[in-house]
């Protein structure tokens, strides 16, 4: 039978449906590409905003009118944090949550034995071990993320994800280094690490996550390690001086933010003030050569006042980062932030977005515009319809370069000779 997968939000959920696509492989299933027509259809969901609940509503109900007699899966954080709700998804065969994604090679051979319609979503329990199968490879990509952390204990007042997620738990390290060589031999030369919470890695079994991140700097045949998101407190002056000595770590860091005033961080129930992420920002620039910072802000939120939008948005000036991702508050159902006063209007949000995403642009714009002139190392990734190839630096700047043969999974050095509309540079080699 033909499976393909539909994988909505994070990157952990781009590796779960990696390791899920492995285990039916080994029964005999065919994983094909998401253009084509499968017997059964896998939506890997996530339920971080209200938008996110819409498109995995919208993509179970599109497959299952594109193709009646197909089943439909679906999966991933939503039935886990919304069981009820996904319950009444009727369009969908088989509903399962991600503490048991694991086990839908067995539920699925259930289903197509007695045809009945399962819905298996196993709470999370305080405790729980890390889980879930390892992979060996990363579909259609160069590099690989490997997921090594779990769950979250932090609460935050607008977040569902400790709800979908359950507490942290961490990957053992000698799993991750038996992962690792096995992607290092199948010819991966860049990884990348990623988690819920990623930098809270090993609080639950005795280790650190820099400990983490030397295993994949130590892994021969891996060319780059890169991180997920970061969480800013996490990243003491200790962690830093650690992840430093690592010659692969790439110098480019997700440090979530959300707000750039103190009084929304505090609403928000965030665990620091932009002092001190100030201050971690210029640490990371003084640490690590070329470095690049890149995080989320959210806007909109319950009783942000303009004032409060605006500390937000000159501080992401102040910043000046590399790389903005913006998004507007969405309430979610059971977290505190729902009872909060001053939710905003829609429009309101919409507006702030749009400014914020225009000043985060300039930004950008402008330190493309500093990069022209440089050489840089990248790893080929694919070819595009115009007949480049593109790849990223180690601080992950897009480049697109015109080469004589597929060098695809290569590293090619190229010097900076323009910037497109696109949000690539243009690159050119000796």
């Amino acid at each position: 039978m033909k499976v393909k997968f539909y994988t909505l939000g994070c990157k952990v959920n781009q590796y779960e449906s990696q390791a899920i696509g492995e285990s039916l492989k080994k029964r005999g299933y065919e994983i094909i590409d998401g253009k084509e027509n499968a017997d059964v259809v896998i939506v890997n969901s996530c339920t971080v905003t209200a938008e996110s609940d819409r498109k995995t509503r919208q993509a179970v109900r599109r497959f299952k009118r594109q193709n009646p007699h197909g089943i439909v899966v679906l999966t991933g954080c939503m039935p886990q944090a919304y069981p009820e709700k996904a319950k009444e998804l009727l369009e969908a065969d088989i509903v399962l949550g991600n503490k048991n994604n694991k086990d839908l090679p067995d539920i699925l051979e259930n289903y197509l034995r007695y045809g009945s319609r399962a819905f298996e979503v196993k709470g999370h329990q305080t405790g729980d071990k890390f889980g879930g199968d390892t992979i060996t490879s990363f579909e259609e990509r160069t590099r690989a993320y490997i997921k090594i952390q779990d769950g979250c204990n932090r609460f935050c007042s607008y977040c569902v994800i400790p709800y979908a997620r359950g507490r942290v738990r961490s990957k053992p390290l000698p799993e991750l280094k038996e992962e690792l060589i096995r992607l290092s031999a199948n010819g991966y030369k860049e990884v990348v690490l990623v988690g819920i919470n990623l930098s809270s890695y090993g609080s639950d079994i005795g280790c650190t996550f820099p400990e983490a991140v030397k295993i994949a700097n130590d892994t021969d045949g891996i060319l780059r390690v890169r991180l997920g998101s970061l969480e800013p407190d996490h990243l003491t002056d200790e962690v830093i001086e650690e992840l430093s000595k690592c010659e692969k770590l790439c110098p480019q860091f997700h440090i979530s933010l959300q707000s750039g005033c103190d009084s929304t961080l505090k609403r928000m129930n965030r665990h620091y003030d932009t002092a001190d992420y100030l201050r971690l920002c210029k640490k990371l620039r003084e640490c690590f050569k070329d470095c690049t910072l890149t995080t989320d802000i959210m806007v909109g939120f319950a009783g942000e006042s303009d004032e409060d939008f605006k500390a937000s948005l000159e501080f992401m000036q102040e910043i000046a980062f590399e790389k903005v991702h913006v998004f507007p508050y969405s309430v979610r159902k059971g977290t505190r932030a729902e009872k909060l006063d001053g939710h905003l209007d829609k429009k309101i949000k919409e507006e702030r977005c749009k400014l914020m995403i225009e000043k985060a642009e300039e930004i950008r714009r402008d330190f493309f515009r500093k990069q022209i002139g440089k050489a840089y190392d990248i790893i080929i990734e694919s070819k595009t319809d115009d007949g480049y190839y593109t790849g990223h630096t180690a601080n992950y700047i897009p480049v697109k370069v015109k080469l004589p043969c597929d060098m695809n999974g290569s590293l090619v050095n190229v010097k900076i000779t323009d910037i497109t509309d696109e949000d690539y540079l243009i690159g050119e080699t000796d």
